[in-house]
């Protein structure tokens, strides 16, 4: 089939059609989220014909924007790591991050309130303050920081190398004589949690709370979070934070207008209702446009970045499920979290960019959240976002900007939230508490007074604005059968033609990995088994192929054209796979059938 390169002039609407190559193979995109559009911009480079279809009125997802009054909130994502994956992804298109996007550098990083403690502790920019800052907590943990933020820089570079950029297709490429020889080291990662690590390096809980805390970034407990994720220190800790003048939604619309530049349609306001299966193949979506009118879509292709439960469980018939409910009963949601948008009169220095505020109570406040009888944790461990301190978007002058979120369990009962105090009691009630929690710990005693805007959100809305599975904030949280090879795959292994992208399948949870899932995808189709990052930039193939066949159950495959990996090299770490039994039952399969 051929695939000629789609060159059409941008478009002005986003419900506005383009001229297509007739030849393109066609690929429809459930989701205008940050995966489904990266998505749709690198596979329209490629040469496919692409069509983006969201259910809401406004693209973004949870990366969304809320205004109201003179305030911009960002209703979702609000840190802004690993900034050589967005340069990365912008590159591929042809331009860079310093070119779409204006980032600010933050110092400190974050400031974070423990309680029991009258001062706070402002985390830096500067690696070494940030070691003397452990010194003088604890006479030792200066060195022993370096050396955890050492083995965190080298699991980082690692992860990029080896696990975040690959399918997972074909285990033999991953398993170079590098990792085998670190196998032991990769096993403990894997199999031991972060607060574990986290304890045999510091002493002072304080300090165990700033290595543990990252764990929340991925949905997750640092007592079921494996330690491999420790990399995530060298983030915060070494590699700085950075922020996006605009909000994150700058960040959407540049990927937005870069997508439709390719030529992408993108359609808004219009919920799909199904999967469009002939005979073991995708062969398009329907769905309910503005004006009610059922309609279908035909595709060669489908890729769903919407929620993969909801894609699984209520767009597809049962025989087309590689996920049915079995498999999501024995799974673990992210939190969900309560969001609390406040538009506050006056200034309040005594909050940073970043703020967080940790609870003494901290192992028993993540069994709360994740535990078999879940509840809300009383007092609660929460984080707070001033940007209007160096946005001026953000707020009118004279006023700040907050967006709290406070991680409670994945549980639509809680309820749902709404603007001006109308959600539902229990969730209004809650977001009370958390206001005065921050100004006591804070010392802000008329911050309520001071608030002139208020929305909230809570589980329920996460169900009904974005179909999250049992309302969770992120996706499936990052345990260990649900992170790299064990997480969900994204392939469909019941219809040709179907694929995943988005923080329910890997790499996993956060932008930037929402990011790498589109360019996984990109090399699915290609059939690129190749473990790190394409070279840049994307260069359109040549021709594309007739839909790939879906992966039968079992069969680790090589790529078409690509040699076998050598024998010696093509042993997976059987103390890894063996501990643990994936939910991906083919994955696991595969990487077994790798270590014989």
């Amino acid at each position: 089939m051929s695939a000629a390169r789609n060159r059409t002039t941008p478009l002005t609407s986003n419900n506005e059609s383009v001229a297509v190559d007739s030849d393109a193979t066609r690929i429809v995109i459930i989701g205008g989220g940050i995966s489904g559009l990266a998505s749709a911009a690198l596979l329209a480079r490629d040469g496919y014909s692409v069509t983006v279809v969201e259910k809401n009125d406004d693209l973004g997802g949870r990366a969304g924007s809320w205004e109201r009054d003179g305030f911009r909130f960002d209703t979702g994502p609000s840190w802004y790591l690993m900034p050589e994956v967005f340069d990365h992804f912008y590159k591929l298109l042809g331009t860079s991050a310093a070119e779409q996007l204006d980032l600010v550098t933050l110092d400190p990083g974050y400031r974070v309130f423990f309680e029991g403690y009258d001062a706070p502790v402002d985390v830096a920019l500067d690696r070494d303050k940030n070691i003397a800052l452990f010194e003088d907590f604890e006479p030792g943990a200066g060195d022993k920081l370096e050396k955890y933020l050492k083995s965190a820089r080298d699991t980082y570079e690692m992860a990029k190398e080896k696990f975040l950029y690959t399918s997972f297709a074909d285990l033999r490429p991953i398993m170079s004589r590098q990792v085998l020889a670190q196998s032991p080291k990769l096993a403990q990662l894997l199999l031991e949690p972060l607060s574990n690590r986290v304890a045999r390096t510091v002493k002072d809980d304080r300090l165990q709370k700033i290595l543990g805390y990252p764990a929340v970034f991925l949905g997750s407990s640092p007592y079921i979070t494996p330690s491999m994720y420790h990399l995530m220190s060298h983030l915060d800790l070494e590699d700085g934070v950075l922020y996006p003048m605009g909000g994150f939604t700058s960040l959407i619309t540049s990927i937005a207008d870069l997508a439709r530049a390719e030529g992408v349609t993108i359609i808004t306001g219009a919920p799909v209702t199904r999967i469009i299966v002939e005979g073991d193949a995708a062969a398009g979506v329907e769905y309910v446009p503005a004006d009610g009118a059922p309609t279908v879509l035909a595709a060669d292709i489908v890729v769903s970045a919407a929620d993969l439960h909801f894609t699984e469980t209520k767009l597809l018939a049962p025989e087309h499920r590689t996920y049915p409910q079995e498999y999501w009963d024995k799974s673990t949601p992210s939190s969900s979290g309560l969001l609390i948008y406040l538009g506050v009169q006056g200034s309040i220095p005594e909050l940073e960019h970043h703020t967080l505020m940790f609870t003494s109570e901290w192992k028993k406040s993540f069994e709360a959240i994740f535990g078999v009888d879940s509840s809300i944790p009383d007092p609660a461990s929460l984080y707070v976002c001033k940007p209007s301190a160096i946005d001026p978007s953000a707020a009118p002058d004279g006023y700040e900007n907050l967006f709290v979120l406070v991680p409670i369990p994945a549980d639509p009962s809680i309820g749902r939230g709404d603007s001006d105090g109308d959600g539902d009691a229990r969730i209004e009630a809650l977001a009370d508490k958390v206001i005065e929690q921050i100004a006591t710990w804070a010392k802000i005693p008329d911050l309520a007074d001071r608030i002139t805007v208020r929305k909230t959100v809570g589980p329920r809305n996460f169900v009904e604005n974005y179909n999250s599975w049992r309302g969770n904030a992120l996706g499936p949280a990052h345990t260990l059968k649900q992170s790299a090879f064990f997480r969900a795959g994204n392939v469909s292994k019941k219809v040709s033609g179907l694929y995943f992208v988005g923080s329910s399948t890997i790499p996993g949870v956060g932008l930037p990995m929402c990011l790498i899932s589109a360019e996984v995808l990109v090399k699915r189709l290609r059939g690129d088994t190749s473990t790190g990052p394409m070279p840049e930039p994307l260069l359109p193939t040549a021709s594309i192929a007739a839909v790939p066949p879906m992966i039968p159950a079992g069969v680790s495959t090589t790529a078409i054209g690509e040699p076998a990996a050598d024998t010696d090299e093509a042993a997976a770490p059987t103390s890894v796979v063996a501990e643990s039994r994936s939910h991906d039952d083919d994955t696991a399969a595969t990487a077994k059938d790798t270590a014989r």
